[in-house]
């Protein structure tokens, strides 16, 4: 089939992999170029170990306290709040303990294809070297913390996640960059981080393009059902498809709806602060429970990240965020660079209520796939989305149920 997959981030591009693999004739098209979006700055972990949910009673109680501080883990724009209502109404509404049962068991059935499907893809294409296995630490400030995480971790470990938890001096035997002010940390051995996540994206598409998949850069406005498939495109002319896999992230949603699928898509704005060519503070990803944020040692240099700001797409970005992060990191982490040396980044997570992304075909066309939506998990889940994209459109069964993940379920009221 001739398909095209709009979106040139690492979901596009793994699905374009995928597609390119089964033999058919790929077109990658987007608004910018490659890793211009969420894929470009993300903080880089491969969290498939990972099974939180923004959608949870345990985020729903912490929400009063974060947004005291305008500069916390999580701030509402508020002229943006009139907007947002109708998604935090789902946000509460997905909380539920009911929902969040079946949300977990999804989300958990999707982190468990994401590590071998990246160990699968970038083997495939020679690019094994831009994963790292050093695992990763969850490193925590205060006893009570530690205890109130054990369930947590009993629950991985029921799931068959390796988990330990590590005392004060073996946390600092492992990551001799941590402060005293780290008391004990949860260390996830077969947790994985990327080289950089721009380098990386950059190198899933020079690789597209030595396979033969084809690049147009433009901003598709609307897709027609048909038949045929018609990918309209600003300025330009129309393209025809025999299939398309829409993954534009943040970009979806109109693109979705203008296919029957109203997806309550909106953004969760991350932010962080880079400091390259810095190595040597930490030897794997490190994250700070109840802070808001994490710390990657990239191969191009240390990045400090995280946070979740709702604005939407149009609100210019507020660095004074980018800063506070800064700010609570240096409690953390020794030697940390001077924020004035570092460079700031704000980019747009593509955030669902229910924590879950669309992976499934379009209400308009079984020859439409959507596959966006993938929040803080998006470097984690896109090499297995892409397999799932392939398996659809090639009439296989996927590897996970993909029910939980349609872009229907909202139309039913989930």
């Amino acid at each position: 089939m001739r398909i095209v997959v709009v979106g040139a981030g690492l979901v596009g591009l793994a699905s374009a992999h995928a597609l390119a693999a089964d033999g058919h004739e790929v077109t990658v098209i987007d608004r910018e170029g490659p890793a211009a979006g969420a894929s470009r700055g993300n903080a880089g972990w491969i969290a498939h170990t990972d099974i939180d949910l923004i959608a949870s009673p345990k985020m729903l109680r912490q929400v009063p306290g974060f947004l005291l501080d305008p500069l916390g883990p999580l701030a509402i724009r508020p002229s943006y709040l009139p907007r947002l209502l109708p998604w935090l109404i789902r946000l509460v509404a997905a909380s539920r303990p009911s929902r969040l049962k079946q949300s977990v068991e999804a989300l958990v059935s999707l982190q468990m294809q994401a590590l071998p499907a990246w160990d699968a893809l970038s083997a495939e294409l020679g690019l094994s070297r831009h994963i790292h296995r050093r695992g990763g630490l969850f490193a925590f400030s205060g006893r009570d913390a530690m205890a109130r995480n054990r369930d947590h971790l009993d629950r991985q470990r029921a799931l068959g996640i390796a988990v330990d938890e590590i005392a004060a001096d073996e946390v600092r035997q492992m990551e001799p960059g941590l402060s005293d002010a780290i008391i004990g940390a949860a260390f996830y051995p077969d947790a994985a981080h990327v080289s950089d996540p721009r380098v990386l994206t950059q190198a899933l598409f020079d690789a597209a393009i030595a396979r033969g998949i084809a690049f147009r850069q433009g901003a598709v406005t609307a897709v027609e059902a048909g038949p045929p498939l018609t990918l309209r495109i600003e300025g330009t002319d129309p393209l025809a498809a025999d299939a398309v896999v829409i993954a534009a992230g943040a970009w979806s949603k109109p693109l979705a709806a203008c296919l029957g699928d109203a997806v309550p898509l909106d953004t969760e704005r991350g932010y962080n602060v880079s400091f390259p060519g810095v190595t040597g503070v930490l030897s794997r990803p490190v994250a700070f429970p109840g802070f808001g944020f994490v710390a990657t040692p990239l191969d191009t240099g240390l990045r400090v990240g995280g946070a979740v700001e709702l604005g939407g797409l149009a609100l210019p970005p507020n660095h004074e965020r980018s800063r506070a992060l800064h700010a609570r990191a240096r409690t953390f982490l020794r030697d940390l660079p001077a924020y004035e040396t570092g460079t700031q980044w704000m980019g747009f997570r593509p955030s669902i209520p229910d924590s879950l992304p669309v992976i499934g075909r379009s209400s308009a066309s079984a020859n439409v796939v959507l596959a966006f939506g993938h929040g803080h998990y998006g470097l984690t889940q896109s090499a297995a989305t892409g397999r799932l994209v392939a398996d659809m459109l090639n009439g296989r069964s996927p590897a996970i149920d993909l029910a939980p993940f349609s872009a229907q379920r909202f139309a039913r009221g989930l």
